[in-house]
């Protein structure tokens, strides 16, 4: 199962008001287990950057004019989706925004059938509130500190970690994924390389066997009468 964590940054509310995509971020997710594999992408919204929008996530008019625009972003951005399932904190904005793009440019639109909501989740799950990524990651114990200001990267990061931790994606991963003190020097995970390869850990101590004693002489008895040129003699040791 392929889903994408994302996040996008704007110069406002409303696209069909002016308003315009700036930033993209995506993080894969396979069964729920973030691959490495991410999509980012700064865009030229062609306008100015109101002064409202610029304290939210610092990207001024200036440091976009020469960023792609989308319509040029669009097919490589409909490739990295594909066919994979969007996973975003208040689905609307974003898709609002995304949608209004790729039909801007002529590009076919995401249906809401690929997309999950995970302020809906959320609010489901905490009905009482506050549901903002922010809050969830205080409620759920997750490092938000780099947050100073919106990115969509590094949101779409962060939200696939509370994603995962609403879902129970963690017991899911068998525990797989590791505390921060259990990386090593590098910052790469004992289990999960640089991109996400897994690399097996060896268990503190094997695994008792299943096999009880009478069993195992049976079955030696058995390997014994096939004669010492059977295939079980040359590769079973």
């Amino acid at each position: 199962m392929r889903e994408i964590s994302f996040d996008t940054e704007t110069t406002g509310l409303n696209p069909r008001g002016g308003d315009r995509l700036v930033e993209i971020g995506g993080v894969e997710l396979i069964n729920h287990v973030p691959t490495g594999n991410m999509y980012h992408v700064y865009i030229n919204p062609q306008r100015d950057m109101p002064e409202e929008a610029f304290r939210v996530h610092g990207l001024s008019a200036e440091f976009l004019s020469d960023k792609p625009l989308f319509e040029h972003v669009a097919d490589e951005f409909l490739e990295f989706v594909g066919d994979g399932t969007l996973v975003i904190h208040n689905a609307a904005f974003d898709m609002g925004f995304i949608n209004f793009e790729l039909e801007r440019a002529g590009r076919r639109t995401i249906p809401n059938t690929q997309v999950i909501d995970t302020l809906e989740i959320a609010r489901r799950k905490h009905p009482s509130g506050p549901n903002s990524l922010d809050a969830l990651c205080s409620r759920y114990g997750i490092d938000n500190s780099k947050r100073v200001k919106h990115g969509a990267l590094l949101d779409a990061e962060i939200l696939a970690e509370v994603y995962l931790e609403m879902i129970g994606g963690r017991q899911r991963a068998l525990g797989l994924m590791m505390d921060e003190d259990e990386s090593d020097s590098s910052g790469t995970s004992a289990v999960f390389g640089e991109l996400g390869t897994f690399n097996a850990r060896p268990r503190p101590a094997p695994l008792p066997p299943l096999l009880k004693e009478a069993e195992m002489d049976a079955h030696n008895a058995f390997i014994e009468r096939m004669g010492e040129n059977s295939i079980w003699a040359k590769y079973g040791g």
